[in-house]
């Protein structure tokens, strides 16, 4: 299969790029294992499955070839790769699966590699190395997932059979880019890149396996603007790297600064941008000014990959809606998305908050810290160095009633805070968006509240007052943190068919009462903003949401090919209004 026919050909990684990588997207044997007894059934054992499925799409997308969309609670892949000798003589192979819905096994040559990979959103890896041989080797993947159990975290997939409210198909197995990579036996692992606007350099933390010199080359649009170097490092290396020219990242204006790190033969191409954020008297500072966060809950929903992009074009699609929106950001909603993502919302300067999807696991039981911790810190340091990412969000709305009923453990909420603050200090980190917070850097309230005079009147007690309209004060308690309405709106508006003409109603499902009317929608929308805009107190919004989903039509944009529902120059306009609290 040639690089024309694979699907999402693209390097999965652009902050992490070697020239030595072949994808493996593509056709794959595949198996549905309802009865998760595979692996007792000796299928690690087999060169063969009875199906066949095109990756990187999940079995319940139409793009896998499958479509399935019932509850499947094991899956099966496999497919032959080839190596010569040369390939594998003095290097090692990595094998890399971009995400994986839940609990993952690699073997190789039925050979099991590694311990299981717990988690469903983040990238992982096996050196598989130990277990090649010259010539053919059967790659097999057995992923287990279950999606009703409170010990997994699912985010936005219904734990019915049918999509619901705002619960959507499912996505069970590999949902992400496959590939591996050809190292030296010396080569680096991560690196955590650090800038420095005030003093115009940047810091480079490599973690390095093997022994070697190490050295760093910074480029900007193809002229050198800094290099630095260390000889004869193991384990982990830092360099400090001054920059000749200082260009800053900032929001429309995403100037890049091309990295190429070396050690040994190991040659790995990389990228950061210059910025710097803070909260500082309840203002969002970029680069030390107060920008006001016009942001738009981005769900990254597909209709034909449903968590998976059909192709890199769709992911800049979404970013170029919210932009022509008049939004300059995005919440990234119960979800980690792809690097790709990260990668382009970089280039066009376009800020976003990370999320993973909480929604699922119990949060009452301490003990189900151990799959959730470590894929949300996998995703922490996997997505530190983008400029683009502003904030931290591990949590969303940490109900204690409903289906379960039973009250979040605040230290289980407390120790993911404090987690991700030790791994990054640079960002805020709201520890449960909306409710119930218990360690915060930022108060952030969900209000679907539709009258504009009511919305406006109960947050303007924040600066009229010093008081905090919050119907959750029985739960959780404002200490003076920097606030934000992070989920608002939500104003329901489906046209049958897309015929505004006629205006002919269908069922549908949003947060907020429904309206049929383009006028009553613009007067309710720039009412609710703008109450938030004005708002000397507020340092932003998240309006609920970029596009439709499946039952979902609360959106600005259609589900099914990002057409507007709008006149985007109305609702730009909104936006765009100058806020009481940005400079």
């Amino acid at each position: 299969m040639n690089t024309y026919q694979i699907p999402r050909p693209e390097h999965p990684n652009p902050q992490w790029e070697r020239k030595n990588w072949t994808n493996l997207n593509g056709e794959w044997l595949f198996e549905i294992d309802h009865g998760a007894s595979g692996e007792n059934r000796g299928l690690q054992n087999e060169d063969t499955l009875s199906g066949k499925i095109t990756l990187p799409f999940c079995p319940e997308s139409e793009l896998s070839g499958i479509g399935n969309k019932d509850f499947m609670l094991c899956v099966w892949y496999k497919k032959t790769l080839t190596f010569t000798e040369e390939e594998l003589s003095g290097n090692r192979v990595i094998f890399h699966i971009g995400a994986a819905d839940f609990e993952t096994k690699l073997w190789v040559n039925a050979k099991l590699i590694g311990l299981p990979h717990v988690g469903g959103f983040t990238s992982f890896e096996y050196d598989i190395t130990s277990a090649l041989k010259a010539g053919e080797n059967i790659v097999t993947i057995a992923c287990y997932d279950d999606t009703r159990s409170p010990r997994q975290p699912g985010g936005k997939q219904s734990p019915r059979y049918e999509s619901h409210r705002c619960y959507y198909t499912r996505t069970t197995g590999i949902w992400q880019t496959v590939w591996y990579e050809i190292v030296p036996e010396s080569y680096v692992k991560y690196a955590k890149i650090i800038p420095d606007l005030e003093n115009v350099s940047v810091s480079v933390n490599a973690e390095l396996c093997g022994c070697g010199d190490l050295s760093a080359e910074v480029f900007y649009e193809g002229k050198k603007v800094g290099e630095a170097s260390k000889k004869n490092l193991s384990v982990n290396g830092q360099l400090e790297i001054q920059l000749s020219e200082k260009h800053v990242w900032e929001l429309g204006a995403g100037r890049l600064y091309d990295l190429v790190i070396r050690f040994g033969k190991d040659e790995v191409k990389s990228y950061f941008g210059l910025r710097s954020i803070e909260m500082k008297d309840g203002k969002f500072l970029l680069n030390g000014k107060s920008v006001f966060q016009r942001l738009v809950l981005d769900q990254g929903f597909y209709p034909d990959g449903i968590l998976t992009a059909p192709t890199e074009e769709a992911l800049i699609k979404d970013i170029q809606c919210g932009l022509d929106a008049g939004f300059n950001g995005a919440r990234l909603h119960q979800k980690v998305f792809e690097p790709r993502y990260l990668y382009n919302s970089d280039k066009m300067g376009y800020m976003v908050w990370g999320e993973y999807g909480n929604w699922g696991v119990d949060y009452s039981d301490i003990a189900n810290l151990s799959t959730f911790l470590p894929d949300w810190m996998a995703s922490v340091k996997r997505d530190f160095n983008h400029p683009s990412l502003i904030g931290w969000c591990p949590f969303n709305e940490t109900w204690d009633y409903g289906p379960q009923a039973k009250r979040q453990d605040p230290n289980l909420l407390r120790i993911v805070y404090e987690q991700t603050k030790l791994y990054d200090p640079t960002r805020p980190c709201i520890d449960t968006s909306g409710n119930y917070h218990v360690v915060t850097d930022i108060y952030d309230i969900h209000d679907y509240e539709q009258n504009p005079e009511i919305f406006k009147e109960n947050y303007d007690k924040l600066y009229k007052e010093g008081e905090l309209h919050d119907r959750f004060k029985a739960r959780q308690t404002w200490k003076g943190e920097p606030v934000f309405i992070s989920e608002y709106g939500g104003i329901g508006f489906q046209l049958i068919d897309n015929d505004y003409e006629t205006g002919r109603r269908t069922t549908s499902w949003s947060y907020g009462k429904s309206t049929f009317s383009y006028e009553e929608f613009y007067e309710r929308y720039k009412g609710l903003t703008h109450a938030i805009i004005d708002n000397p107190r507020m340092f932003g919004f998240c309006y609920t949401q970029l596009t439709d989903v499946e039952q979902e039509k609360n959106g600005l944009f259609n589900y099914e090919d990002r057409s507007p529902k709008f006149d985007m120059a109305i609702i730009s306009a909104i936006n765009k209004k100058k806020a009481a609290i940005e400079d």
